[in-house]
């Protein structure tokens, strides 16, 4: 098996995954209940969340633990409901479904979606931003990585702009999503001018299930409950979970150096082989002259033999996991994040995903390299 679809989900850390069950074991109580076990299972929570945040150069009081990166994403844009609907929301076009679709959401609640247009090569400028926003305008959403292309925005630079035009004016709320970014590029929270960020577990090899989202000051929650992570997220905090992520979290800040040049070296070497294939395009066509520009560990490509669906299964036969990026419409075939980059309809359809993570091997790219010519062969 040869796994290249880290971007999807990271291969579990089991080791740290196993430790921070047992731990949960031994402190099973509630963390909300008031005699000594519950305030030592509070204990533990806390520890943790100040590990996070001490790891992501922020406060613990900014961390709230979530379910993952989508509940990270719509508590920030649903606490809005909280207020009237006289205002808009502006949202890039190369979201994920996770801030896309809530998007549409609120509209059908009288708000005003605008959509911040990307480049051809899928990038978010501050001056693109500053372009769509309006008068009314009170939330902001621009992703920190893309999860199809793997463009990294730039963040700190919209935050900034949006900082000097929100003087003297109400101030707007910057969301990113960056599920794309934790552990796989530099990255600061206290650099960057975001008033809230997901993130989501899996992404790093912990459990599926747990995530957290950045809150620079809180916010008038929408979803109500027991009142736990202070009214942000009700619901009664996943121990196991915030134990493992935090270890998966740290292993990851430790290592960030050599995991950055590992990937860097793989990714290099997987752009310079693909390159050399005839009819192979890559998503943006500039890809390899912006490497510095992308994120190491993903890449999207397509070729013109084979729609993505039928390469991805035939990679499948050969013991080979890549995948398609989001999931396309069934009935209009396109993907969002392309149809924004205004890449062709065909390329679109035929566009596949390979992404890779800190134990990916060369030999296993050159394995794939290998098999995708193979299978190329075969269908010309």
């Amino acid at each position: 098996m040869i796994y290249l679809d880290w971007a999807a989900t990271a291969l579990p850390q089991e080791d740290i995954i196993t430790e921070a069950l047992k731990k949960s074991f031994e402190y099973f109580a509630n963390p909300s209940a008031k005699h000594f076990m519950g305030k030592e299972a509070r204990k533990i929570l806390e520890e943790a969340r100040s590990e996070i945040a001490g790891l992501l150069n922020t406060v613990p009081e900014h961390i709230v633990f979530t379910s993952g990166g989508t509940e990270g994403d719509y508590i920030p844009m649903l606490s809005l409901l909280s207020h009237p609907s006289t205002c808009s929301i502006a949202v890039s076009n190369i979201e994920h479904s996770a801030v896309r679709e809530q998007a549409d959401i609120m509209k059908a609640r009288g708000y005003k979606i605008l959509q911040i247009p990307a480049d051809k090569n899928g990038f978010i400028s501050a001056d693109a931003v500053l372009k769509t926003i309006d008068s009314d305008t009170v939330f902001v959403s621009v992703m920190a990585v893309n999860n199809e292309t793997g463009a990294i925005q730039p963040i700190a630079e919209i935050g900034k702009a949006l900082e000097e035009y929100s003087k003297g004016k109400r101030k707007i709320h910057f969301h990113t999503d960056a599920v794309q970014a934790i552990g796989k590029i530099p990255f600061d929270l206290s650099k960057t001018a975001v008033h809230s960020a997901s993130f989501s577990g899996h992404k790093i090899g912990a459990p599926r299930g747990i995530g957290f989202l950045y809150l620079k000051k809180n916010i008038e929650s929408f979803i109500r409950g027991g009142g736990q992570e202070n009214g942000i997220r009700p619901g009664t905090e996943n121990l196991a979970g915030i134990l493992a992520l935090s270890g998966c979290l740290k292993k990851y800040y430790e290592n960030l150096d050599i995991y950055v040049s590992h990937a860097k070296k793989l990714m290099d070497f997987l752009i310079d082989e693909l390159s050399g294939i005839a009819g192979l395009s890559f998503i943006p066509e500039a890809r390899p002259q912006l490497k510095d520009k992308f994120s190491p560990w993903i890449l999207q490509f397509a070729v013109k033999e084979l729609t993505g669906e039928v390469l991805v299964r035939c990679l499948s036969e050969k013991g080979i996991c890549i995948s398609t990026g989001s999931a396309c419409s069934s009935r209009k075939q396109i993907r969002p994040v392309l149809e924004a980059m205004k890449i062709d309809a065909k390329v679109q359809q035929n566009s596949v995903r390979v992404s890779i993570g800190p134990s990916t091997q060369k030999k296993e790219l050159e394995v794939f390299v290998k098999t995708l010519k193979e299978i190329l062969i075969e269908f010309r």
